[in-house]
This record gives structure tokens, sequence and C-alpha cells, in this order.
């Protein structure tokens, strides 16, 4: 398969052969490979890209509840009992709306859905690989924390701040002073609020594990509390950006696919993975959803 290099050569090759045609080389080459990559598994595919890294101040590039109708319009027509890869580069985004995507996935596929993660897939995106059954990684992808953000804020941060304060403070009271410029800001209900969001994201991933992933295990509460206390535990991970690799994934006790294992599998998926970074880097398109029959929903910079 060809090679990051190969691939833009083919698509401006591609380009020119097309001059005249509605079809550009971009989503001709894309639509190619990702046919192919069907053709070697013969399980459906549906390629969610996010293009946050060539685009970071573009706006709508999160995972959010429009794309369910993206996955929607993708999902039609397909034959369900092949099961589902869903490759996911994608920065994260709504934990109500990867929830209800889950549940939508899950209602189509049952439990034959294959996370596959060819660079990196973050928090909220982190939480959809961790409902499917299992999850592909090369030596260079990543998956992230999930602690969850309130307006860009770790919600757990702020728990973890309220409770210093508090012991700070009982401890000495010369220290509330100090505190109350720093706990003015938030609003009576804004800890409350970070609470239940932390509370949140813990069950959610936690059951999602529980219920594919681990769902034959006698071990699967165990399994899928550990899982989720690191990949939740903000002191340990210190940013929400950090890059939690293959090795700490399996360590961490998910159910990971070696790509390299697979050689004709790992030259397809990267020659996709080459095509659509292409396509977000090289056209006005921030958001790609489409699967293996061309069928796409693509949001551009509007």
């Amino acid at each position: 398969m060809p090679n990051w290099n190969q691939v833009l050569e083919e698509i401006k090759r591609e380009d020119a052969r097309l001059f005249n045609s509605a079809k550009a080389g971009l989503d001709s080459v894309r639509r190619k490979y990702l046919k192919r990559l069907f053709r070697l598994t013969g399980r459906n595919v549906i390629a969610y890209y996010s293009g946050w890294l060539s685009k970071p101040y573009a706006f709508g590039m999160d995972l959010r509840d429009e794309d369910k109708n993206a996955f929607m319009m993708a999902i039609h027509k397909m034959d369900r009992s092949q099961g589902l890869d869903l490759i996911l580069h994608t920065p994260g985004g709504d934990i109500a709306a990867a929830e209800s995507l889950v549940e939508y996935l899950r209602s189509m596929f049952g439990n034959d859905v294959r996370a596959i993660v060819p660079q990196i897939a973050m928090s909220a995106g982190t939480m959809v690989a961790c409902s499917c059954k299992s999850i592909v990684m090369a030596k260079h992808s990543n998956l992230g924390p999930i602690d969850p953000q309130i307006s860009g804020v770790p919600a757990a941060a702020v728990k973890e701040e309220f409770e210093q304060a508090i012991r700070e403070i009982t401890k000495d009271q010369s220290r509330l002073a100090a505190w109350q410029f720093i706990l003015q800001k938030y609003t009576p209900t804004y800890l409350a609020t970070c609470e239940n969001a932390v509370r949140w994201s813990k069950d959610f991933v936690t059951d999602a594990l529980k219920n594919n992933m681990f769902s034959q295990s006698i071990d699967k509460d165990t399994l899928a509390s550990r899982i989720v206390d690191r990949f939740s535990d903000f002191s340990e991970n210190k940013s929400h950006g950090r890059h939690i690799g293959r090795q700490e994934c399996i360590e961490y006790g998910l159910n990971i696919e070696i790509l390299e294992d697979d050689p004709d599998l790992q030259d397809s998926l990267l020659t996709v993975h080459h095509c659509f970074i292409h396509s977000l880097s090289n056209s006005p398109s921030i958001k790609i959803v489409e699967n293996q029959n061309g069928v796409a929903f693509i949001k551009t910079v509007g």
C-alpha cells in the first residue's frame, strides 16, 4: 500500500484526471482505499475523522449530537450482520453525545463493534473506544484521559481544589483570606456540577466496558473499575491532553489488538489514515464521517 507521499502524489494525479469531473481527487482516492479496507476485513467500516490537528481554531470539530445524523446516514442500508469497524480520530467532545452514539451503535450492531485508533482518540473519543469489544492500536496510537471538562476547566481539578481549600482552612484559619480569592470565582452550584460530571463520566465508561469488552468476564466489575480509575485520575495524568500509549492501555487492562501483528491490515489502514489526513489538511473540511460505500457527511469551515 502507498505511504504518505505516495498517497499525496496519487491524489494529485487523480485531481488532474478528474479536472472536469464533479469528483475531486481527495474524495476519489480516499474512497478507493476505504473500500479496499472493507474488502480486506469483510467488516463494515465507518471512519470518523476530525481536523483539529490541521485547523486547531475551527469551530465544530468536537464529537457532538449532530454526528448522530452522520452515523445514521452511513449505517443506512448496511448489512449489519458484518459488524462494524469504527475508525476514530478525534479530540473528543460532549459526554452526552458520546453516550447517545454508543447506545445507537449498540442498537445497530450489538456488541460487534471494534474500534480502530490509527493515531489519536482523546477524551470522549476514548470513551467511545472503550465501549467497543476491542481497540486496534499501533505503536504510535494514543488514547486520552476521560476526566470531564466544564467550560475548559477540568472538573476533577475543581473538586480537588475545593478539597485542598477545606483541608488547609480547617488546619489554619489564616488560610481563609488567601483561599477566598480563588474560591469566589466559582458559583454556588459549580462544585456540584463538577462532581456530577466526574461521576457521569466514570459511570458511563464503567457500564460501557462491562456491557461489551468485558461482558463475558467473571471479573468485569474489577476490570472496568481499574481501567476507569486510571483513565480518570487527574492527579496521575496531570493534564486532560495527556497521550496514553498502547503499552499503557494494555497494562491498564484494555482489550488491545496490536495493528502490527497483521501487516495487511496495517498497510491498508495507514493508507486510509493518510487519505483522511490529506483530505482534512488540503480542503475546507473539518470533519468527515464516511463508510466503505462512499456515503459521507463532510463538515466544512463555514
